[in-house]
């Protein structure tokens, strides 16, 4: 199943290539069920909090009428940034279910962990590596492309 969500994840995060965007993609499942998508704003907006995973917490928000999103699961193609970690863990998310690592700004585990952080009060059941080479493959390319464009 984590799969089937993380091609769903992945296809966000092509909508965000397509329009030049940095390409993470992320969606939140409540019961089997997709309440929340996001991919990528930061330029387009010119937000700075405009990333995939605020994006899709904001609309899950909204869609169960509240901030706590217990019972749900984020799937993100790459491993979130302090801010989108601090927001995971604010909206109680329980589960969350990462494509690839970052290895600059990944605060999930890699770079640092703020998800299981013991001075926290909400910790996050966090799993690495599902489609990892897809959703690594697709930054690859993007940055790629944007080092040759320049």
């Amino acid at each position: 199943m984590d799969e089937y969500f993380m091609k769903i994840a992945l296809e966000e995060a092509y909508k965000a290539y397509s329009t030049l965007e940095v390409p993470v993609g992320a969606i939140v499942v409540h019961k089997g069920k997709i309440i929340g998508r996001g991919y990528n704003l930061r330029e387009t907006l010119k937000d700075p909090t405009a990333h995939a995973e605020m994006i899709a917490i904001k609309e899950a928000s909204e869609y169960l009428g509240g901030w706590r999103l217990i019972d749900c699961t984020m799937y993100v193609t790459i491993e979130p940034c302090p801010m989108c970690a601090g927001a995971i863990m604010n909206s109680r998310i329980d589960r969350l279910i990462i494509g690839a690592r970052d290895h600059k700004m990944g605060c999930c585990g890699t770079v640092l962990d703020l998800t299981n952080n013991p001075s926290f009060n909400h910790k996050v059941q966090v799993t690495f590596g599902v489609l990892e080479e897809e959703c690594s493959s697709i930054m690859k390319q993007f940055f790629s492309q944007l080092r040759k464009s320049k």
